[in-house]
């Protein structure tokens, strides 16, 4: 099983470590600072204030709402 791939939102996660310079868990912990927000609220929040793309603002989001983050 370990050969197998990532996949789904945390598939995204190396790609954002590189783009954003930050580790998933430093993202993670932001993101619930804000909780209660709902999805797109997050989203937003990682747009506006961090310059995220949509996508990997999203994975972010998904994979914490998802109860894996």
């Amino acid at each position: 099983m370990a050969d197998q791939p990532v996949k789904g939102p945390a598939s995204y996660f190396p790609s954002i470590e590189k783009t954003y310079g930050r580790p998933i868990a430093e993202w993670q912990e932001l993101l619930r600072g804000r909780l209660p927000a709902k999805h797109m609220e997050l989203v937003a929040f990682l747009k506006q204030e961090h310059g995220m793309g949509h996508g990997h603002a999203n994975a972010l989001v998904a994979h914490l709402l998802a109860g894996q983050g």
